[in-house]
């Protein structure tokens, strides 16, 4: 268990240019890899798509040591419908704070020192303005649970996570495999979760040898697993293994092997070039406007 990391969450994204935008510029991350793809990946890694598609990492630093995101893009969908799953990820950046003040970015206090900023989709990020931390700046996800105790229960009881907080006034409950790592936060959200059409998902690694354990234990616990163990390809790169869980309210888990992750997860010091590249050559936009008409709304 110990050696379980916290690596990052996939978003669905409807707008390349302006994601990549706030990301780049008002978080201060920057691109760790991009990959195009011709057609929808074996464990859904882009939804349910069948069609071209592309994959950009973003984040502080390597995902070795850092918690990054992985934004998904399907070409010919313009937006997503957002539901009550994802509540938002938390950072410590006052630099964050400055750059979207310099942006002219919609910043929305909501409690002191702690500003909301909407990334391009409707996902919302919790900026503390702080100087930023020399590990990395990215504390927490929190995702919206329906039960709280039943959620701690599946995490920490059967995904070995350590329960750092427990609130039962606020419903709210801290996870986390280390105490180095991006931690996980659940908060009941008073009713069923509702994943929408751009529901997420969350990733971490373990030991390769401990994958078919994690399938087991699922099969055993008659828990739902979405993708059995599974190989992956990227052309050129190293193939990893994963096994795809849902949690007691549908939240998607991807455990993926260690050893091979940490080579295909390399920063490719082209990835800002391989994505601006890509984005000048995606004419969907014009081609929707000269046909007089919009992306589709998944």
């Amino acid at each position: 268990m110990a050696a379980r990391r916290a690596l990052h969450f996939v978003f669905k994204v409807g707008d390349r240019a302006r994601t990549a935008r706030f990301y780049r510029e008002l978080l201060g991350m920057r691109v760790l890899r991009h990959e195009e793809f011709e057609e929808g990946c074996k464990a859904s890694c882009n939804g349910p798509y069948d069609g071209k598609w592309s994959k950009t990492m973003v984040g502080y630093g390597p995902e070795d040591n850092h918690f990054v995101a992985e934004l998904t893009y399907n070409y010919g969908i313009g937006e997503y419908r957002l539901g009550n799953d994802f509540l938002g990820i938390t950072l410590v950046s006052s630099q964050a704070v400055s750059n979207a003040r310099k942006m002219g970015w919609p910043l929305k206090e909501v409690t002191s020192g702690v500003f909301e900023a909407e990334a391009p989709g409707g996902y919302k990020f919790y900026l503390e303005d702080k100087k930023q931390l020399k590990q990395d700046p990215v504390w927490k996800v929190t995702l919206g649970v329906s039960d709280l105790q039943k959620s701690v229960s599946y995490w920490s009881g059967l995904l070995g996570m350590k329960i750092y907080e427990k609130d039962e006034e606020k419903q709210r409950a801290l996870l986390g495999y280390a105490d180095n790592q991006c931690k996980l936060e659940l908060k009941a959200v008073g009713g069923a979760v509702d994943h929408g059409t751009a529901f997420g998902r969350i990733a971490f690694s373990c030991a390769k040898e401990e994958l078919p354990d994690i399938e087991a234990l699922m099969k055993k616990e008659n828990q739902k697993i979405l993708t059995p163990l599974v190989s992956l390809d990227t052309p050129g790169k190293a193939t990893v293994q994963v096994v795809i869980l849902a949690d007691p309210d549908g939240h998607e888990i991807c455990f993926v092997g260690d050893e091979a992750f940490r080579e295909l997860s390399q920063v490719d010091p082209n990835g800002d070039k391989l994505l601006d590249d890509a984005m000048a050559a995606d004419n969907s936009d014009k081609w929707f406007a000269e046909h007089n008409m919009k992306k589709v709304s998944a």
